[in-house]
């Protein structure tokens, strides 16, 4: 059983999604850097003022706060955004190799051929 659980944890695959998973939520803290610290106060200053308030958190109406809503919303575009762009670019750099289909056997025709022409010998 040993063998089992080491051999499916150190398969190729399960090791990749490890790497990704945890690349993933590194890149989920920039993205919200960079959502919170660049975006929010360069974009939506004068909306927010506008709003009476100073972080796009504590937007609400009729006392619901869809802020961190909005937040989340924006934070999902960027990152469903740039990892478009990563994808793409991968992509374009590293495209896949076309496998040449296997050539192809002989028709029916030429089966048929050849059976009749061994049976005539």
């Amino acid at each position: 059983m040993l063998k089992d659980l080491k051999a499916f944890l150190f398969k190729r695959n399960v090791i990749d999604l490890a790497v990704a998973v945890i690349f993933g939520a590194a890149f989920k803290s920039i993205i919200d850097s960079l959502v919170a610290d660049l975006i929010t106060p360069l974009l939506l200053t004068p909306a927010l003022k506008a709003a009476g308030a100073d972080k796009i958190s504590e937007l609400s109406w009729n006392g619901v706060t869809y802020g961190n809503f909005l937040s989340a919303v924006i934070n999902f575009l960027i990152i469903g955004t740039i990892l478009f762009f990563i994808v793409k670019a991968a992509e374009k750099a590293f495209p896949k190799k076309v496998e040449e289909p296997a050539p192809s056997g002989p028709t029916q025709e030429e089966l048929l051929t050849e059976i009749r022409d061994l049976l005539k010998k």
